[in-house]
């Protein structure tokens, strides 16, 4: 299985929800990404399951974005990846940047959040973030949900 980085990006309304130890989150209305990292013994398959978490809203989160993923207020409308076996997913949210939910999605790293907000869709950006690092790209549309 190809390993790699990806983006999720999601659609939402204003909205406060639980997100496991961060506690009760307050969210703009908009679009949120997330950056995270396949590296893992099943590789960019990880993206199935997100996707599966998106369309099963009964499952339990087990990490920060999976609450994203399962609640209803949160709609999984892309996937971006990149095929690499370097460590770049911090890279990858340095490269996204802006305004951010500190803390979400990097208990292993230095990062300040590897979830960011934009007011409009921001799938262009997305993948001219992981451009700039030399990787070939890939999206996948998931708008009918």
């Amino acid at each position: 299985m190809d390993k790699g980085i990806y983006c999720l990006v999601f659609k939402n309304p204003a909205c406060t929800i639980p997100v496991g130890a961060l506690g009760l989150v307050e969210f703009k209305a908009g679009w949120h990404i997330y950056a995270g990292s396949a590296l893992g013994s099943g590789g960019l398959a990880r993206l199935e399951r997100h996707i599966a978490l998106s369309r099963d809203k009964d499952k339990y989160p087990k990490w920060h974005v999976d609450w994203l993923s399962t609640n209803p207020l949160f709609s999984l409308r892309y996937t971006v990846h990149a095929v690499t076996g370097e460590r770049l997913e911090c890279r990858l949210a340095t490269a996204i940047g802006g305004e951010n939910i500190p803390g979400f999605g990097c208990s292993d790293c230095d990062c300040t959040s590897h979830l960011f907000y934009r007011h409009r869709n921001p799938v262009r950006e997305v993948k001219a973030a992981f451009e700039s690092l030399g990787l070939t790209v890939c999206t996948k549309t998931l708008m009918n949900r």
